[in-house]
């Protein structure tokens, strides 16, 4: 790589060639305000807010969208510069709401701190709003477009990323605004719930359905009014966010100090979606050992963990649900549990109890309902899901003093996991847990050395070569549904020409990172803090005393006790599903 000489503020600095004026000052420890800029996303210029100037040019440039040149000097603040970003920061202004208290972003909103940081205290513009209506037609999102800054970040993470397309660009001029294409609601398009959009929005446009006064009727109800047991399950990637809402860096495993703190809110029992997961994997790995050892059904065999992953193939390749695994997601494995094993333990009805699962994601909310199997207990499984930013509101209105909370236990009826569980929040953990039992399946052996590190990572697309005792099996993990386009083109090219299909085994995630990326997790995602969550996922997992879900004695169990052995039929109709086409528009 060639390197430029430039200068930044009179000051020489040596950068790669091809870095834009915005990188160069960010390693100069120099920052340019920024709006519709986003590492995640390829840099559009729109919001004007990172002028600079170049000696000896007339113009101003955006630093975002503009590369240096060798031997250039650049100015990235004087009083022109700061004037006119003000005046910038004014106009948007003047667009947009004025109701910072009531906005679900307050305090949390990138407008609102540089709105703070320029000293604004005033518009000298008329405020000239767009009546528009929220749009809350879906389970999982809200949209207010009147908040929109037409920044364009949500059109494209759904363009460019997700390769979904419900959102776009409609109207001209005063009447441009970002909604959903064709104009139709939200719940009418092609969106898959996967809360992308919201995760990148720098106000409070876009954000999840907050469902938390559901919560804090059951809780406050409880053994009163109502004989309703509120119970709650976490995922894997909420342990290592939550701790972001409270101080902590990313990262950081907080998963005892969760355990008390949810049993402070109120909840009668605390399980823990790992052990799901590892539940998972006994009927995942299943699956894919008679598939691939048998050759009586389609492989590769595609996992199914993911519901925005779900949405998008039963509306985009559902020619690919013969691949598609049946097992349900941890999330819905452990609610059917819950409901019948656990509720016989307790002698109560499955309509006794009331489940909570705490996620990262903002299409766990749609899955609850997504067809009949979400009620094999013969209630709902789920009745509600919190997102991981709607967990940390809930602490802090019942004054929890989080960091100072004791470290506890889940309960163990659902609540043991194995490190295998706990990967799952990671772009590649799935896989990897998958392939640590399956060899156990095939070979009747466990694995000494059970790390799978060519399938870990941030890259799009990760391919290995799995060494079963010879046998090779190929397998595919891909995040970020654009990826995982890619990964199913090539099985699609592969069978129309009808040759040997690239893979045996492919793992799938909606969100970039995994789980740890999800559109519910705490704001500032970026893939250094996606990468620090993963790392607190591993480390979990290799200070676990067992590393494999077949290993996991309350998994051994509950077979034992209840479901018989993995793929019986009493798993199938609790820990099973089906998938259907689903048009791209209902209307």
């Amino acid at each position: 790589m060639s390197m430029v000489n430039i200068k930044i503020n009179g000051t020489p600095y040596t950068v790669k060639s091809g870095t834009s004026i915005l990188d160069a000052a960010k390693e100069a420890q120099i920052n340019i305000p920024t709006l519709c800029y986003h590492p995640d996303l390829t840099p559009w210029a729109s919001c004007g807010l990172c002028i600079v100037k170049m000696e000896g040019s007339p113009k101003t440039f955006r630093a975002c969208a503009t590369a240096v040149e060798e031997g250039r000097s650049y100015i990235t603040h004087d009083a022109e510069i700061v004037k006119v970003r003000k005046t910038t920061l004014e106009l948007i202004l003047s667009r947009h709401p004025n109701d910072c208290l009531k906005c679900g972003r307050n305090q949390d909103c990138e407008l609102q701190r540089l709105s703070a940081e320029f000293g604004i205290r005033e518009v000298p513009f008329e405020q000239r709003l767009r009546d528009l209506p929220k749009d809350e037609s879906t389970t999982s999102l809200v949209f207010d477009y009147e908040k929109c800054v037409l920044c364009g970040r949500c059109a494209e993470v759904c363009q460019d990323m997700q390769n979904v397309w419900a959102l776009e660009f409609i109207g001209r001029g005063f009447e441009t605004r970002v909604a959903a294409a064709a104009g139709v609601s939200m719940a009418d398009s092609p969106c898959v719930k996967c809360g992308q959009c919201s995760a990148h929005c720098p106000v409070g446009a876009i954000y999840e359905k907050d469902e938390t006064a559901k919560v804090w009727d059951v809780l406050c109800s409880a053994g009163t009014c109502t004989e309703l047991m509120p119970v709650v399950q976490i995922a894997p990637a909420v342990r290592v966010a939550i701790g972001e809402s409270f101080g902590y860096n990313p990262g950081e495993i907080t998963t005892g100090k969760l355990y008390a703190a949810l049993r402070k809110l109120g909840f009668k029992a605390v399980f823990d979606t790992n052990f799901s997961a590892d539940l998972t994997i006994m009927e995942e790995a299943t699956e894919f050992v008679t598939r691939f050892t048998k050759k009586t059904e389609q492989l590769p065999l595609i996992t199914s963990c993911c519901p925005a992953w779900i949405d998008y193939l039963e509306k985009y390749d559902h020619d690919m649900i013969a691949h598609f695994s049946t097992a349900k997601s941890p999330q819905q494995m452990l609610g059917a549990m819950a409901k019948t094993y656990y509720a016989d333990q307790v002698k109560k009805s499955a309509k006794d109890i009331f489940m909570v699962s705490i996620m990262p994601c903002t299409a766990k909310k749609f899955e609850t309902i997504r067809n009949d199997d979400m009620s094999s207990s013969g209630a709902q499984d789920v009745d509600v899901v919190l997102t991981t930013r709607e967990l940390a509101r809930m602490l802090k209105q019942a004054g929890i003093d989080f960091r100072n909370l004791p470290e506890e236990n889940a309960d163990s009826v659902l609540g043991n996991y194995t490190g295998a569980g706990t990967i799952f929040g990671a772009t590649g953990g799935v896989m990897e847990a998958a392939l640590r039992t399956a060899y156990n399946f095939v070979t009747g052996e466990d694995l000494k050395a059970v790390d799978f590190k060519d399938v870990r990572g941030l890259d799009g697309v990760k391919e290995a070569v799995i060494d079963i005792k010879g046998t090779k099996v190929n397998v595919a993990v891909a995040h970020g549904l654009v990826n995982v386009q890619y990964v199913l083109d090539k099985v699609a090219a592969a069978k129309a020409k009808g040759e040997k299909l690239p893979y045996d085994f492919i793992e799938v995630m909606a969100c970039r990172g995994g789980c740890v990326g999800g559109g519910g997790q705490p704001y500032g995602a970026t893939d250094e803090v996606r990468a620090k969550r993963a790392a607190g996922l591993y480390s979990d997992d290799e200070k676990s005393v067992k590393r494999c879900s077949h290993q996991n004695p309350e998994i051994v169990a509950i077979y034992d006790k209840y479901l018989g052995k993995p793929g019986s039929e009493k798993a199938h109709h609790l820990l099973h599903t089906h998938y259907k086409a689903r048009k791209l528009y209902n209307k």
